[in-house]
């Protein structure tokens, strides 16, 4: 199929861009477009007009400053899986994007774009609110921060209103003694998740000191789940993770689909969750040996 007729608009500073989006009702933002020309060819969405950002300066900064990596709204998955120096300070974003989709994808789609998409089957905003970002978005009426507890409000809907514009995302980078790992599992490397999961675990002398997730493709939205009551003072280089798959089982919300049942994606989201949770206390234990604070 072809999208519906739309007018096309590429404003060149971030002022023009808020003025139209204000003007014009039923526009939407242009970024990679890797997630809204798929819903436009499907008839999906209808936007009475798109927005291009793609020739907007000053969107595209990505950098370690203030104890966050920077990422600007025109910053693509592929250069910031590449970033050495992202990696350093904050492993899980390149871990997660390792996963998604293939290099043609990952080459155009941006990772602000990802987050405010809010598609629950997609890695990044379950790490961008595992993590604790905070999404920097604008418009006529001023700027605003939303924390990432607050963005996602269900399924492909965000905080951002029509009117606005999302400028950049800043996400913590890693706290002392912590390790991270994202595993999942899919029927193809690219496709879509059947289930996965992103850790973070705090280990203090060898023990560990707390744990959290979030899911992907079970139906727990962007929601955090605590996992310390179910690890905490475990010895992190031999850490049993039979209570964290019956942790998880109690969180997880998932249905029956044409690629699987409800029982088979809660018990996967369990044994998956064991996985993560032992990789992201070795990862903790390996910066911690190698001096990485």
């Amino acid at each position: 199929m072809k999208p519906p007729p739309f007018a096309y608009h590429a404003p060149r500073s971030v002022e023009e861009a808020l003025t139209l989006l204000a003007a014009l009702d039923g526009a939407k933002v242009l970024a990679g477009g890797q997630s809204l020309v798929p819903l436009l060819n499907m008839r999906l969405a209808e936007p009475a007009a798109l927005i291009d950002i793609g020739r907007i300066p000053g969107l595209d900064v990505l950098e370690v400053a203030d104890g966050h990596v920077r990422i600007g709204a025109g910053v693509t998955h592929e250069r910031l899986r590449r970033d050495d120096a992202v990696a350093a300070v904050q492993p899980l974003l390149r871990r997660a994007l390792d996963l998604v989709a293939h290099p043609v994808i990952r080459n155009r789609g941006t990772t602000v774009g990802s987050v405010v998409h809010a598609d629950p089957a997609a890695e990044m905003p379950a790490v961008v609110a595992l993590l604790g970002g905070t999404l920097e978005v604008a418009s006529v009426r001023g700027r605003r921060s939303i924390e990432a507890a607050d963005l996602v409000r269900g399924p492909l809907e965000s905080d951002v209103a029509p009117d606005e514009l999302a400028l950049e995302l800043r996400v913590p980078v890693a706290a002392p003694g912590t390790g991270s790992a994202f595993v999942e599992l899919s029927r193809r490397h690219g496709d879509y998740a059947l289930a996965g999961v992103a850790t973070e675990v705090a280990v203090d002398g060898g023990r560990i000191v707390g744990a959290r997730a979030t899911f992907i493709g079970v139906g727990t939205g962007t929601a955090v789940l605590d996992l310390s009551p179910a690890v905490a003072g475990r010895d992190a280089a031999d850490l049993d993770v039979v209570d964290v798959a019956a942790a998880v089982a109690g969180f997880v919300e998932p249905q029956d689909d044409v690629h699987a049942d409800a029982a088979y994606r809660r018990h996967l989201a369990g044994v998956l969750a064991g996985r993560a949770v032992r990789a992201a206390a070795a990862d903790a234990l390996a910066r911690a040996g190698a001096g990485v604070r």
